[in-house]
């Protein structure tokens, strides 16, 4: 069965935190923390559409400019997410530049910033054509942990202390759509964007009875498919994934508490590991986590998979033992 998101580290460990998830068949991705971004191509930049960002210190957020110069003249939208202080942290970003020559509608490019408290979230929209003045009204709502909803995924966040409010993520997963496409071959039925409204359909739990209209030879359109009968032609449903992806945090009673509790059962876990267990000391007071503390976190967590990064530089050469000391402590050995 494939799986619905690829994510991998932008980075090496040593380099800037970043994770990049596209998804399988779709021209989109999302991306967790700006940093470097020079481990990407224009073509997986353009496939962004939300950014989550932990928090603002510099290697967590200097992509912000390559990312907004590939999108310029594009008809598209950009959603960020950020912890207290972060809208101030865009327009800054925004207001450091000349815009005199956008102000007309071959510049569509619009820029949604949602800044996260504990108890509310704020949303604001700053649009290219108008020199990215940030819009008066902004959009308040309630924080309940969830960030984005949509019918075949979620993002939940959780807020962490890292001597600034710093944000973690889970992306959840409703549950996986696997087309069987020999069960296609065998209908004559061919692949396309069809695929897309099916599954979509599906995640939104439309009525069996709702019809499909899909495609055949020279635009001409088929006999319609009922949802019900064509999911169990070529639908293979199974349970979705979850990809949680935490940095920059401090070991400590409500960091622990709150990570556990957003990475329980993962599929996969990117935590940072800035530190070996040796120097603890000197983890605790950057406020960050060493590599046995991630591998006990994950272990309490009860994740399937475990990978570290955002190693310090003071360990180059030394990857194999910030790793293996991590899995000692994930296999509790």
């Amino acid at each position: 069965m494939r799986a619905a998101f690829h994510p991998r580290l932008i980075n090496g460990p040593f380099e800037d935190p970043g994770l990049y998830v596209p998804f399988q068949f779709l021209h989109r991705a999302l991306l967790f923390d700006l940093g470097d971004l020079s481990g990407l191509s224009n073509r997986e930049l353009l496939k962004i559409s939300h950014v989550f960002v932990s928090h603002t210190h510099m290697d967590h957020f200097i992509g912000f400019d390559r990312l907004l110069r590939i999108a310029l003249g594009r008809d598209t939208m950009l959603h960020f997410f950020g912890p207290e202080g972060f809208t101030d942290n865009v327009a800054g970003k925004l207001s450091g530049y000349t815009w005199n020559l956008v102000s007309d509608d071959t510049h569509p490019l619009e820029i949604m910033v949602t800044e996260v408290g504990s108890t509310r979230m704020k949303t604001s929209r700053f649009l290219c054509r108008k020199r990215f003045e940030r819009d008066p009204d902004g959009i308040e709502n309630p924080f309940d942990g969830r960030l984005l909803i949509e019918p075949a995924f979620s993002v939940r966040t959780a807020l962490f202390d890292h001597r600034v409010p710093c944000l973690g993520f889970s992306l959840d997963e409703q549950f996986h759509i696997n087309i069987d496409t020999a069960q296609l071959d065998r209908l004559g039925l061919p692949t396309g964007p069809w695929l897309s409204d099916f599954k979509n359909a599906v995640y939104k739990a439309n009525p069996e009875s709702y019809e499909i209209v899909i495609p055949g030879a020279n635009g001409a359109e088929r006999k319609p498919y009922r949802l019900g009968e064509l999911t169990k032609a070529i639908a293979r449903i199974t349970p979705g994934q979850t990809i949680t992806y935490i940095t920059d945090v401090g070991y400590n009673e409500q960091n622990v508490q709150r990570i556990v509790e957003l990475a329980r059962g993962a599929d996969h876990l990117f935590i940072e590991a800035a530190f070996r267990d040796d120097d603890a000391h000197i983890a605790h007071r950057k406020h960050h986590l060493t590599a046995r503390q991630a591998g006990i976190i994950a272990r309490q967590a009860g994740v399937r998979r475990l990978t570290i990064f955002h190693f310090s530089p003071r360990y180059q050469g030394m990857e194999e033992q910030l790793e293996a000391e991590a899995q000692v402590a994930f296999e509790g050995r």
